[in-house]
């Protein structure tokens, strides 16, 4: 084989796979396409496998058959009740209709900006028509299942399934936050407060009750007391009647001695009359009747 036959031969391998990767394309299971021949729409391939297309006269156009997250922008919106808010949704979608996506939006990046004025629209208008605290709390799954119908039923003609719109986060915007905060720091003071007020009052009548208890206890033992000192003297008083009645000189020796005992110490001195009654049994041995204590 010439030189020259071996370069053609060459030449027209190259030019056969050429053709061969131009007149084949593959799909896989990630994707979905679109053939055009000079612009107009042939085709919608969504199965995954290898197809043929004329080479450089059908065009291909691949679209992802995914699901695909937008996350919108937050926005602040207005509640039935005149409260700003803000609101940060995110919305899942995929392409369903290759053909209609491609004529109506072109790529994603126009379908993303599409959605993202169907979706904050849509949260506009149902948040506008529920009051804040609703929008926090209860409602605010209602009102994400009420976006994704009205955005689904809009998305439709582009092509697009909404799979669903969520809400990451519903806040209030930041210059309203700080006097929120402070506002709330108010009202857990006040509450505060009045738990202490009421802790001191009660406080107060518990140290009330405890007290009037123990003046009562005082005054009941006192009475007590006093009574049994009253006893003990009447029996103190009977015992020394009887004792006196049966022998009035003895009974006037003891306690003369008892006198003695308490008034006379080790250094007592005291200045008395020979004639004094208290020195009468110092001054005899003997006492006046005769016998010997």
């Amino acid at each position: 084989m010439s030189r020259a036959a071996g370069t053609t031969v060459l030449v027209l391998l190259i030019a056969g796979f050429v053709l061969i990767q131009e007149a084949l394309y593959i799909v896989d299971e990630r994707n979905q396409a679109i053939v055009t021949q000079v612009g107009a729409f042939i085709r919608v391939d969504q199965n995954p496998g290898p197809y043929l297309k004329i080479p450089f006269y059908h065009s291909v156009i691949y679209f992802d058959r995914r699901i695909i997250v937008n996350d919108t922008a937050p926005t602040e919106n207005l509640t039935l009740d005149k409260k700003r808010i803000v609101v940060d949704p995110i919305t899942r979608w995929r392409i369903i209709d290759p053909f209609t996506f491609y004529i109506t939006v072109r790529d994603e990046s126009g379908a993303r900006a599409r959605l993202d004025d169907l979706v904050l629209s849509a949260m506009r208008d149902e948040i506008g028509k529920t009051d804040f605290v609703n929008v926090i709390n209860r409602d605010r799954e209602v009102i994400e299942e009420s976006v994704t119908r009205r955005v689904a039923e809009r998305a439709s003609a582009f092509g697009i399934q909404i799979i669903d719109v969520r809400s990451k986060r519903a806040d209030l915007p930041p210059e309203v936050q700080a006097s929120v905060f402070a506002r709330m720091v108010a009202e857990r003071g006040q509450v505060s407060k009045r738990y202490r007020s009421e802790g001191d009052e009660e406080s107060a009548k518990i140290r009330a009750d405890a007290e009037k208890e123990r003046t009562i206890i005082l005054a009941r033992a006192y009475e007590q007391a006093q009574r049994l000192r009253g006893d003990g003297d009447a029996s103190a008083a009977g015992i020394y009647a009887e004792a006196f009645d049966q022998d009035p000189e003895f009974y006037a020796f003891i306690r003369s001695l008892q006198a003695y005992e308490r008034v006379l110490g080790d250094r007592s001195m005291m200045v008395l009359s020979t004639d004094s009654d208290l020195l009468r049994y110092l001054r005899s041995a003997r006492p006046t009747s005769g016998r010997t204590p």
